[in-house]
């Protein structure tokens, strides 16, 4: 059965006509090309498309047409499986009005009395929910075509790309339906899979995987899911969570798009080969390439077995769509999944596409019908290349442009918060009604929402409360109640951090052409110009010469270490300390690869051996202290920021800006260590150290109990002192004393960066 005539039309005379107004101003406006996206499964649930089922003639018709023909391979009708009540009497169809708040504790699987139902549904069975997700989007596609919709290019996300296929004619419907089912039978009959979509790129995901874990999906620059075996994806959750890296599970039966696919590869490519396959007549993107399917792909029924198994490069995808001619990207298939991950994804680019989706999240309380209707308003404003005389007036009701009940003001709080959401969301202009997630926002989106919101408000608004007040207007008057007190703020708080498990780090380039791991970049960019281009610690005749001995106290992520290191060419031996596991692992990968001669000490150094809690910040490592004190870093924080742009350092400021103030916001989500402390003069007899020709500590407030713990033996074979000191309770004049006393001539300088604050860097060099 060809495209053209499985798609089941409903006679004319049953469609409404459009008013003649509207007709001639959309005249008026070039029309633009419409592209198609079809979501794979993890946002389907049960009753998807019910009110467009009963609403709907030509939605219902192509539906209840995949029912017959699947009945012969299913052994069973697909909706009962889809629409198990759709025998009792509908309720009432809601107008299309602003969607008020989703329903959260459908969203996060508490509402047991909605949920209980559903949960145990034959949809959620592998064998089912493929084919029952392809019809309900072939049905969705097939009353868009109605509409006059003609697609001129197709994406489809994993079992989307078989709509695709189908709608473009490589396959038959019949022969789609047939090895859509097929081979979700086959899928079942795996081992059970998990999947983890994970905040890092591909490069970096790659490196821990292991040897049973795949890479399953590229879905942006900085979004991958992984597949595998369930106790290795949860092992890999945990990992991820100790090292602070945000990932969420994904709702699957199996590892789809992995290795644990290959056991039934062959099996697929021998059913590919009973179809006719044929060149496809509408262009779609492929999901193994990321670019436009070529005829030979189509037609290989190996490429069926290499889609099933490789990742879906949905990124590279739709780069592929957004880079060719303009048009309007329509997510035909339930939940908004797509639509919000391309509206993220085109937030770079100048011109802005329209992107919209026309079905619901199972936990969005709209009907059905008002988010098809609000997807026809949206395509009239995008100026749609649709057939409006077949558009239904109904349908159209959403653009009546006449004049609205009068709405209150934005109080200054939305006036406020609309720049922020403009801002996190690269929009230029706002919908007051419109769903933050409608417009591209996603979970990790959400929470830089969150650290903006906290910096202009000063209140903590949690991320669940986000996902109950989604519109400007709503989460306005949130805000509000929480500044007043009247509403309680819900803090989430940060899993639990373990020494030893970490993940992959980002890497940066410096400005000097060096690549390193680091925790947090404009943190590090900070740290590389007080090193590197100040030269802080090569100044005030301090010198660094080949063959030299260094002590690196308090290295972090060891860009001193580094520094030291490309002074001498190379020709030193380095001793670096630092008591946090996250960082310590993050010195040694740095150190490792730029084949630097030191020795790595994971303890705090002090005045005595022992333990000690060390509060770890992940956001702000080269804060993290023995010695935390809120209040005082925060100043700090601020005063250097204010000195920069004193002295013309906009640049500088725009660097370390997002840093100080995710830092301010997140202060409190901090990491605790028991670390070992251990003193330098116990460190120089384990090591046989003879001489110290450079001593640099910055511990962030114990740098008087470092000097504390050397013996006077050892203090001869320190040739110069370098050390960050927080004059509090006259320490600067303590430690000025100590190393007079040793024989150091010193000199104590307040850099113009730290005026307003208690920090001087004091310098000892022996004569």
């Amino acid at each position: 059965m060809t495209l053209s005539n499985s798609i089941v039309t409903a006679p004319s005379t049953q469609v409404a006509q459009v008013p003649q107004v509207p007709l001639a101003a959309a005249e008026t406006t070039p029309r633009l090309p419409v592209a198609l996206m079809f979501p794979g499964l993890g946002d389907h649930y049960l009753d998807m498309g019910l009110e467009l089922y009963r609403t709907q003639p030509i939605f219902q018709k192509n539906v209840d047409l995949c029912a017959e023909l699947l009945k012969p391979e299913l052994g069973v009708d697909i909706r009962d499986i889809i629409y198990p009540n759709r025998a009792s009497s509908p309720a009432p169809v809601a107008p299309a009005a602003p969607s008020k708040g989703i329903d959260l504790r459908k969203m996060l699987g508490r509402d047991k009395s909605a949920n209980a139902e559903e949960k145990n549904a034959p949809i959620h069975r592998t064998c089912y929910t493929q084919p029952a997700l392809f019809v309900v989007e072939y049905a969705l596609a097939s009353l868009w075509r109605s509409w006059g919709l003609r697609p001129d290019a197709m994406i489809g996300y994993s079992l989307g790309e078989y709509v695709a296929a189908c709608l473009a004619g490589v396959l038959s419907l019949q022969d789609s339906l047939t090895l859509v089912a097929r081979r979700a039978a086959l899928i079942e009959s795996l081992p059970p899979g998990a999947m983890l979509a994970i905040s890092l790129p591909e490069i970096q995901v790659l490196p821990l995987l292991g040897t049973h874990l795949s890479l399953s999906a590229i879905n942006a620059p900085e979004l991958s899911v992984v597949a595998g075996p369930p106790e290795e994806v949860e092992a890999l959750e945990r990992r991820l969570a100790t090292d602070g890296v945000a990932s969420r599970r994904v709702k699957s039966s199996h590892a789809f798009h992995s290795r644990m696919m290959e056991p039934i590869a062959e099996q697929v490519t021998q059913l590919a080969k009973g179809y006719t396959l044929k060149a496809p007549r509408i262009p779609y993107v492929s999901n193994v390439t990321g670019a436009f399917i070529t005829e030979a792909e189509a037609t290989d029924p190996s490429y069926f077995a290499r889609h099933l198994c490789q990742p879906v490069r949905f990124f590279e995808g739709i780069s592929q769509l957004l880079d060719g001619a303009e048009r309007i990207l329509l997510e035909s298939g339930p939940g908004q999944t797509l639509s919000s991950m391309v509206t993220q994804h085109a937030q770079t680019r100048a011109k802005k596409p329209v992107v919209i989706a026309s079905m619901r999240h199972s936990y969005d309380p709209q009907s059905d019908v008002a988010v098809l209707h609000k997807a026809v308003s949206r395509l009239w404003q995008g100026a749609a290349s649709l057939d409006w005389d077949q558009v239904p007036q109904s349908a159209l009701a959403a653009n009546d442009t006449g004049p609205r009940p009068e709405a209150a003001a934005p109080s200054d709080t939305e006036d406020k918060l609309g720049a922020i959401w403009k801002k996190t969301l690269n929009l230029e202009t706002l919908d007051r009604d419109v769903s933050f997630f409608d417009l591209g926002g996603n979970s990790l989106v959400a929470t830089r929402l969150i650290f903006r919101i906290s910096r202009v408000f000063s209140v903590k608004i949690s991320l669940r409360r986000l996902y109950e007040v989604p519109t400007l207007a709503d989460m306005a008057k949130a805000i509000d109640a929480l500044k007043s007190g009247s509403e309680p703020a819900k803090a989430t708080k940060p899993a639990p951090s373990q020494p030893g498990k970490s993940a992959l780090k980002p890497r940066l380039q410096l400005p000097n052409g060096l690549h390193v791991t680091h925790q947090n970049e404009a943190e590090t960019r900070h740290f590389y110009s007080d090193i590197f281009d100040h030269r802080t610690y090569a100044k005030n005749g301090v010198t660094i010469e080949p063959g030299a001995c260094v002590f690196d106290v308090g290295s972090n992520i060891g860009l001193f270490t580094l520094f030291a290191h490309t002074e001498t060419k190379g020709n030193i031996r380095i001793f670096a300390f630092d008591p946090a596991p996250p960082i310590f692992e993050i010195l040694s990968r740095n150190v490792a690869e730029h084949g630097i001669n030191a020795t790595l000490v994971n303890c705090g150094i002090s005045n005595r051996n022992a333990e000690a809690q060390f509060t770890f910040y992940p956001r702000s490592a080269g804060m993290s202290s023995f010695h935390p004190d809120v209040a005082e870093e925060k100043h700090v924080l601020r005063s250097i920021m204010r000195n920069q742009r004193q002295v013309g350092m906009a640049d500088v400021v725009d660097q370390v800006a997002d840093y100080t103030e995710e830092l301010l916001d997140a202060r409190f989500e901090a990491v605790p260590f028991t670390a070992k402390l251990r003193r330098l003069s116990d460190v120089i007899r384990e090591y046989g150290v003879e001489k110290i020709d450079l001593l640099k500590v910055d511990v962030q407030k114990c740098e008087l109990e470092v000097l504390e713990g050397i013996d006077d033996a050892d203090w001869s074979k320190i040739r110069q002192v370098v050390l960050e000191a927080h004059d509090v309770d006259d320490r600067v004049h303590t430690i000025e004393t100590l190393l007079r006393r040793h024989g150091f001539s010193v000199k104590t300088e307040h850099d113009e960066m730290y005026e307003g604050t208690n920090i001087h860097n004091i310098y000892g060099v022996r004569a």
